[in-house]
């Protein structure tokens, strides 16, 4: 078990430092950042692979955050358009508390879908925390992509 936590625990430390670094890196870059984000998340599941996770066991927790993060980066696009700095920052924690509670729902009704279809969607530190974050990656790149190709 301790093994098992330890490899759980490396793989999203490891994930964190790379989503950090590449983010930082493209920060600037409004174009790319959107397809670099989408790119992370799938890094993030490719992941689980060496761990045996299925994608499917992982999919309420992928629907969690791309509701939760698409939303919110929605929320502090317009935020940030209308207010500045300080109309983003409260676009995304009041877009955050709201997307959580959407998520939730959908959240919720995926991992409860997935039971009737008795597929095993137990939830774990490593499942839980590298789908949400895959999720939450795949949500903000794809509303930044959409964003920039509207030239928002």
């Amino acid at each position: 078990m301790n093994k098992k936590f330890f490899l759980a625990v490396t793989n999203i430390i490891t994930l964190c430092v790379i989503i950090g670094a590449i983010s930082l890196f493209f920060a600037n870059d409004s174009y790319w950042i959107g397809f670099v984000l989408i790119l992370l998340a799938a890094l993030c599941l490719i992941s689980l692979v060496p761990f045996k996770i299925s994608l499917k066991s992982a999919q309420p927790d992928i629907f969690f955050g791309i509701i939760d993060n698409g939303i919110l980066a929605i929320m502090a696009i317009f935020g940030g358009h209308f207010g500045g700095v300080t109309g983003a920052i409260l676009g995304g924690v009041v877009g955050n508390a709201i997307t959580d509670g959407i998520a939730g729902i959908f959240e919720g009704y995926a991992a409860e879908k997935l039971r009737l279809q008795l597929v095993s969607e137990e939830r774990t530190m490593l499942k839980s925390a590298v789908g949400k974050m895959a999720g939450c990656l795949l949500g903000a790149g794809v509303v930044l992509v959409v964003a920039n190709l509207m030239k928002f």
